[in-house]
């Protein structure tokens, strides 16, 4: 095993080495060919071929075993700073502002610097969204002076059980959490972008492009920083000639705000045993899509929640639309499918081109043309599932422990309310003269207090039974009795916490104990195929790179997934990236990976039945190009 060496550069700013090292991976990430997606044609290529093995990947199948690597130049620049924060999300960001600002307010020197795998700021964000603006309140009181992209307050709220032709409106009762007086829709991307600009402002180093490959640790175990991704690896894993080693980033704490099921996380949840103590996370997956329409059927500020058709009651999820006032009739419409799904046939991607057929639906879109799709995966778990939040020279923040409130439907402003928190707890101590800890990197177990102590936890106890009530014979209209009786009338009160059913990729049946489900062809008006669907988030990968979807072993896709559930990531991913397709030998089948085509949800991570898939970051600025989703 071979010893990667670092060199120390100073903590005050990078040296010209360093700033040499930085152009020339922007260079490399930044020279990408057009968006491919796989077409018919693009597989018939590659089926022709005959591949050794699916994964390259060196997490996989490591260098030092691997005779190409050898006497390739491995050495790391290294640069130092206070904090360093993963992620430039609500999180991530709403952390970088409040460290400096506090650090203006007592004048003190404090080096943030956060690293984002999107190209820009905010280009790999995807929600509803309706944002409710308390942390915003709390970090900018002055918001609308600043000229936050906050244009379109609620002034309708609808929330409807469906049925297959009709719909059913359903009062919000005062208190209920699906309210939404007070709050906003947004184009959370571009809500994220200036963000982004307040961070710059105020003197946070923003590095977008870069994505976080490793967590680096000190010789006692604690947390040391992060090392960003290589880049100029070939497909087959072996080295370019532009190969270029990522950079490390060390500081006193790294905060960890990756967003849902962050690979960093993952690997920090079992070297500090961060999930002893809680529930397994559950998660839905959320597809999006923004249209333009008639300007006669726009109505700005008007909020609409379904449950019910298309999934059956045993199916938890939702819909949503939402219209906004961005200067154009544009609506942000989506369906939400709990990942606790039991019937391997079930695409989310279909199903949420079905619902758009829906009577309440399609007359909305009729006429008008889709302009964005998406999506992303969700946590769900609620209070029982959120893991322990701090060890020794780190913590978590954001979606990624998961402060989402399900009913809800809101995360981003627990999002940002957490990076405040966890601000307001590491300042004292990275700015403190002498510094007490047992670690080299800071151990600052005050956020996990000051996160009980805040609205957020109150917010999440109450609902905290909410989504795990939707696990009964009569599904969700059990969850809806349970929800009206002991949220609505005693406030989430009563004295016992109910438990989810374990891991999402536990839950699915065998295909021969499940009934296919036929899907309508779309119309190409208001439904759509999959790959052109796709070509609409822009997402864009470096072709000549090992595939970030990793196999902990190749065999099980065909052995396992295939035989026993009909290969369902074929259907749970929204992007198109896995198929089964016949041998050359036509003797059987093969998984193909079209990496190209992923948009970063970590849908096929969370559900695949043999959890196999090992999702990881591909080069830095890779991924979907969304443009205020």
């Amino acid at each position: 095993m071979w010893v990667t060496r670092t060199v120390p550069l100073s903590c005050c700013s990078l040296s010209l080495t360093a700033h040499r090292c930085i152009r020339a991976l922007k260079t490399i990430q930044t020279d990408h060919a057009a968006p491919q997606l796989y077409t018919t044609l693009h597989r018939r290529t590659c089926s022709s071929v005959t591949t050794p093995r699916i994964t390259t990947h060196y997490t996989i199948h490591p260098r030092e075993k691997d005779s190409r690597w050898e006497g390739v130049e491995m050495e790391r620049f290294a640069d130092e700073a206070d904090v360093v924060i993963v992620g430039g999300g609500p999180a991530g960001l709403s952390a970088a502002i409040r460290l400096k600002q506090l650090a203006n307010e007592q004048e003190k020197e404090l080096r943030v610097c956060l690293v984002e795998k999107a190209s820009q700021i905010g280009a790999h964000i995807l929600s509803g969204a309706c944002l409710e603006p308390t942390a915003l309140d709390e970090l900018f009181p002055d918001w609308k002076e600043r000229g936050a992209p906050l244009n379109t307050p609620v002034t309708e709220d609808v929330f409807s059980i469906l049925t297959e032709k009709y719909r059913i409106p359903v009062p919000i009762l005062p208190g209920l959490p699906m309210a939404n007086h007070g709050n906003y829709i947004v184009r959370l991307g571009n809500f994220v972008r200036w963000l982004g600009e307040q961070a710059e402002e105020l003197g946070v180093e923003l590095y977008p492009g870069y994505a976080a490959a490793e967590v680096l640790f000190h010789e006692d175990g604690s947390v040391k920083g992060i090392a960003t991704n290589d880049v100029g690896i070939a497909k087959d894993g072996s080295p370019k000639d532009v190969f270029e080693r990522g950079m490390e980033l060390h500081a006193k704490v790294t905060l960890f705000g990756e967003g849902c099921h962050g690979h960093l996380a993952k690997q920090l949840y079992k070297q500090f045993n961060l999930r002893e103590n809680c529930e397994p996370q559950t998660y839905a997956i959320g597809l999006k899509e923004v249209w333009t329409i008639d300007e006669k059927k726009w109505r700005p500020g008007r909020v609409e929640h379904s449950v019910g058709w298309p999934l059956n009651r045993n199916t938890y999820g939702g819909s949503f639309l939402y219209h906004l006032n961005e200067g154009e009739p544009l609506v942000a419409l989506g369906l939400v499918v709990g990942l606790d799904y039991s019937n391997p046939y079930l695409s989310p991607f279909r199903e949420f081109q079905r619902w758009k057929h829906h009577p309440s639906v399609a007359p909305t879109l009729e006429g008008g043309t889709r302009i964005a799709y998406g999506a992303r995966a969700l946590n769900e778990g609620g209070l029982q599932s959120i893991p322990k939040l701090t060890f020794p020279g780190g913590m978590l923040i954001g979606c990624s422990p998961g402060f989402m409130n399900v009913p809800k439907i809101k995360g981003t402003h627990t999002a940002m309310k957490s990076g405040m928190l966890a601000a307001e707890a590491i300042f004292p101590k990275v700015t403190a003269e002498s510094v007490d800890s047992e670690t080299a990197g800071l151990h600052v177990p005050e956020y996990a207090d000051s996160l009980k102590n805040s609205w957020i936890w109150k917010e999440l106890y109450a609902v905290r039974n909410i989504r795990p009530s939707f696990h009964n014979y009569f599904g969700l209209y059990g969850g809806m009795v349970y929800t009206g009786i002991f949220y609505w009338i005693f406030r989430g009160k009563e004295p016992w916490t109910l438990k989810h059913c374990g891991l999402d990729a536990h839950q699915l049946k065998p295909a021969k104990d499940c009934t296919p489900i036929e899907y309508p062809k779309p119309d190409g008006k208001i439904s759509f195929d999959l790959l052109s669907s796709v070509a609409l988030s822009g997402t864009n990968h470096e072709g000549d790179q090992p595939a970030h979807l990793t196999l902990r072993d190749d065999s099980v896709p065909v052995g396992q997934n295939l035989a026993i559930f009909d290969g369902p990531e074929q259907r749970f991913c929204p992007a198109g990236v896995y198929e089964y397709v016949p041998l050359e030998t036509g003797d059987g089948m093969r998984l193909q990976i079209n990496a190209q085509n992923c948009v970063h949800c970590k849908t096929c991570d969370i559900k695949d039945p043999s959890q196999n898939i090992n999702w990881v970051v591909p080069e830095g600025g890779g991924g979907p190009a969304y443009n205020g989703m």
